[in-house]
């Protein structure tokens, strides 16, 4: 049922876009610095169309994963007031994804900006997952130390051979499991002074099954210590707010410009939550075009963000920020943030990183109709972790880092396709996923 009024909301409001593609005189004003370049709008479809592809993955702790993306973007016309300031004016994504481990999830979501040609933009996403798969290294400074099999007390610094070293009884020591999550995340955003602001209202519904393994648990060593709370079937809902300044052009594939955003999530038993903290997050992000007169598109893009997590959360919250743009999973490490770490390999009551891009475009051309633009990507990511800001601030052994080097599939402007193979001290990971990073 639900599917279905996303998909009626869907078709309904382009209807309504069409019948309203009769001039293209905007019905507000938008910043000059928010229209697309020339050659993002000479490549822009119209009408409807859609992108998926298979979704493949494969690394030790998930195992090796297989499944579908795809989106449905409805742009309009060249006519539409709307057509030179936006990435599209509806899309539909829908993920389906599952492991040789028994990680699944299935993903439903609809983004329309300047929805019935208003000031306004709306967004749902609707979660189903289980994953027992997911990782526990504390949730304060005490997730910065090295490795250390807690059988024999050896240190590893790096993460394979930990991995490898733990026995049988240990195997499952910093691994917990999510089981039939559910959640609803809900958002509407208000532009102001020619869309360069806006504000957020959302709300956050989820209902969690949180369980660690049998036998030696990390995690289930801090539960029964009460060092955190949030393991066993439990409901968290979040009134969440925020406010954006973002002059970007495009915002899947930036070009120029910037997106600086505060939000806050509010948990409350008055919320219908089992707990209550709050969360802050602060990011900022910029993107400059260099030498245009000679690369076509070389971009530098560099991203930095702080947050603060207080009062009574469950520990998974220390390992994920809300931004208006979707979470930063994983915070201190992995495919959102410190890429060369494992996902929430560090983890505390305040995070901060900043992650750096050159995004150099070496090739486009057209297959069947469809529009592909590649890109290579070096990037470097730094980030830290501390039980308060003064440490978090002025600590420089709370901090890791990590490079690699990327590549990027514009396909349509609108899909990012992103490949990126990451190295830390630590560790060696490879990510394949929808969009940037940032």
């Amino acid at each position: 049922m639900k599917h279905t009024l996303l998909l009626i909301l869907f078709f309904f409001s382009n209807f309504y876009v069409f019948s309203q593609q009769d001039s293209v005189k905007l019905p507000f004003s938008i910043a000059h610095e928010k229209k697309l370049s020339d050659e993002d709008l000479k490549n822009k479809k119209e009408g409807t169309y859609v992108t998926g592809v298979p979704r493949f993955s494969s690394d030790p702790v998930n195992g090796f994963g297989y499944g579908v993306e795809g989106m449905l973007y409805y742009n309009g016309k060249k006519s539409d007031p709307f057509f030179n300031y936006t990435p599209y004016r509806r899309k539909l994504t829908i993920e389906l994804f599952n492991t040789t481990k028994n990680q699944n999830e299935v993903v439903l979501g609809l983004d329309i900006p300047y929805i019935f040609n208003s000031k306004w933009r709306f967004r749902v996403e609707g979660i189903y997952e289980n994953d027992p798969n997911m990782l526990y290294f504390g949730v304060n400074e005490q997730s910065l130390q090295t490795l250390t099999n807690p059988e024999t007390g050896n240190n590893f610094s790096n993460y394979s051979q930990y991995d490898k070293s733990l026995s049988e009884t240990y195997r499952n020591y910093n691994r917990w499991e999510e089981k039939n999550n559910v959640v609803m995340n809900l958002s509407a955003e208000r532009s102001f002074f020619n869309s360069k602001m806006r504000t957020i209202i959302g709300y956050r519904f989820a209902n969690l099954g949180i369980s660690s393994f049998s036998g030696n648990s990390f995690l289930q060593n801090d539960f029964i210590k009460n060092a955190v709370v949030g393991v066993g079937r439990t409901t968290v809902n979040m009134a969440q707010a925020g406010i954006v300044y973002d002059t970007r052009d495009l915002e899947s594939d930036p070009g120029k410009g910037i997106f600086a955003e505060i939000t806050n999530e509010f948990s409350n038993t008055l919320l219908g939550s089992q707990f209550n903290f709050n969360k802050t997050f602060f990011q900022i992000k910029a993107y400059q075009r260099l030498f245009p007169s000679v690369f076509k598109k070389l971009i530098f893009a560099v991203r930095g963000g702080i947050g603060n997590t207080i009062g009574n959360a469950p520990f998974y919250e220390y390992m994920e920020e809300w931004s208006s743009e979707g979470g930063v999973y994983g915070v201190a490490g992995g495919g959102f943030s410190l890429r060369g770490y494992k996902q929430s390999r560090f983890a505390a009551p305040y995070i901060t990183f900043i992650n750096t891009e050159l995004r150099m475009r070496f090739a486009q051309f057209k297959i069947m109709k469809q529009h592909l633009a590649l890109s290579a990507v070096p990037f470097f990511d730094y980030a830290g972790v501390g039980d308060n800001l003064a440490r978090v601030l002025s600590y420089s052994n709370n901090y890791r880092y990590s490079e690699g080097l990327g590549l990027r599939i514009a396909w349509n402007v609108s899909t990012i396709l992103r490949f990126d193979y990451a190295v830390s001290n630590e560790d060696a990971q490879f990510f394949f996923q929808f969009g940037h990073t940032f």
